[in-house]
């Protein structure tokens, strides 16, 4: 087959691959569980003859040297989505933040930088020569390959091959290959608290039967997944595949026949951060097709599903409704991400509805106990949904219904699922504000 010659000619060495990276270019490379590591490692060994080279991607689940504030100036780091590894490097001051709503990915990326390279990791070759662009390449891959000059990929034996739409690039798009085998790093266990248990069924019981679902990352979401296994013909339109996701399928709970858009598939927005079973269960899977974020996130194809539930996270919310989700102040915490793709187009379907979930408090540094409903956020705080679009907002005391109410009315119902130790502070907030 002559993708195979091709293939062959243009095999090389993560170290060559990258010797040809200049001073000054742009560079993207696949995010969180599709970062191509080797090719990364290469380019940070030759970080001290290089000047201003940007990285653009998101999401880390590998510790990069470059993360590091010796490489600032030389390999400098812009995110599209704050994680944990992003977060525990901050103090270094080698990450600058991107932000945009993920529904907007594609025109996010059109003209804000000449655009040389894309690095990612894919599978092995199928039979025509086709690799896939893995858990979470598919995200912005597909677009990419078309506004960069020059495209190296990371083939790794242990990268599962995910079907759907922009999912694939061929050997005759690439200019060089590297090959790899390494596992895909998978997402922690995160454990299910009391709190989390108690806002899953909360929301649970206002799921029903052949809705279709989104749910977020974390504790909150796996508590949900375990109260949803009664339901009956669930479907999945998310920008994430996780765990829970994946174990109501295998349950027979997600069918996806009651879908009325991509009716009988699952579509998944190009993200799937899970254990190695999930990762399994996505390898080459005819149920599911896999799509470009910014294709998954368009809120009219979101609501173009009747009975829409959306599930998503909040750092913290405040009385009147506006939710925070991506920073604690001025600090970065996650990303603007898909929240309000997802809390827009559930208002605009049918039956939809749209949950915020978080715990009433948290423990701060010296172990006090803090509430997450708040009169006033910290200075910097980012908002992430507005007011005007949040539906329900949800912590293990009840749930607010704040759809088209007043602010007074607004105000009671987010007083009544604080922490009631809190309750009468928010009170008399709200009172001395004129918001009650």
């Amino acid at each position: 087959m002559e993708w195979m010659s091709l293939y062959k000619q243009k095999l090389t060495t993560a170290e060559e691959a990258m010797s040809h990276i200049k001073s000054g270019e742009n560079i993207t490379f696949s995010g969180a569980n599709s970062a191509p590591p080797d090719l990364v490692n290469a380019l940070c060994k030759r970080y001290q003859e290089l000047e201003n080279v940007t990285l653009w991607s998101g999401l880390l689940m590998y510790p990069f040297e470059f993360l590091k504030r010796e490489y600032k100036g030389h390999l400098n780091y812009i995110t599209t989505f704050y994680g944990p590894v992003e977060r525990m490097f901050a103090a270094e001051k080698n990450t600058e933040n991107f932000s945009f709503h993920f529904s907007n990915a594609d025109k996010a990326c059109y003209g804000v930088a000449d655009w040389d390279y894309l690095m990612c990791e894919v599978s092995p070759p199928d039979a025509k020569g086709y690799m896939s662009f893995g858990p979470t390449g598919i995200y912005h891959n597909g677009f990419m390959r078309d506004l960069v000059k020059k495209v190296v990929v990371q083939v790794n034996d242990q990268c599962p091959y995910v079907n759907g739409v922009e999912n694939v690039i061929h050997v005759s798009e690439v200019d060089a290959i590297v090959e790899s085998s390494h596992p895909i790093p998978e997402m922690p266990e995160i454990k299910i608290g009391e709190a989390e248990m108690k806002i899953g069924q909360l929301i649970a019981e206002q799921v029903p039967d052949r809705a279709t679902i989104q749910i977020g990352i974390g504790g909150v979401a796996n508590a949900v997944g375990h109260f949803l296994d009664h339901k009956k013909d669930l479907g999945i339109h998310t920008e994430l595949l996780t765990d829970s996701m994946v174990d109501l399928a295998e349950r027979g709970v997600i069918t996806n026949r009651a879908k009325n858009f991509h009716h009988g598939k699952g579509l998944i927005g190009g993200l799937c951060i899970g254990s190695k079973a999930t990762y399994e269960f996505i390898d080459r899977n005819p149920t599911l097709t896999f799509a470009p974020v910014f294709y998954v996130n368009n809120r009219q194809n979101i609501a173009r599903n009747d009975n829409f539930i959306s599930i998503n996270n909040a750092l913290s919310v405040d009385l009147t409704g506006q939710v925070a989700s991506e920073s604690i102040g001025f600090s970065m915490y996650s990303g603007t991400g898909g929240q309000a793709d997802f809390v827009r187009g559930a208002t605009q379907s049918k039956g939809g509805k749209s949950f915020i979930a978080l715990k009433s408090t948290y423990k701060d540094r010296n172990g006090g106990l803090q509430s997450r409903i708040v009169s006033v956020f910290a200075p910097g705080t980012a908002v992430t949904s507005v007011r005007a679009d949040v539906m329900y907002i949800v912590t293990e005391f009840g749930i607010a219904y704040l759809w088209q109410k007043t602010t007074s009315q607004r105000v009671q119902a987010m007083i009544s699922i604080a922490h009631p130790d809190f309750r009468g502070q928010l009170e008399r907030d709200a009172v001395q504000y004129g918001l009650l």
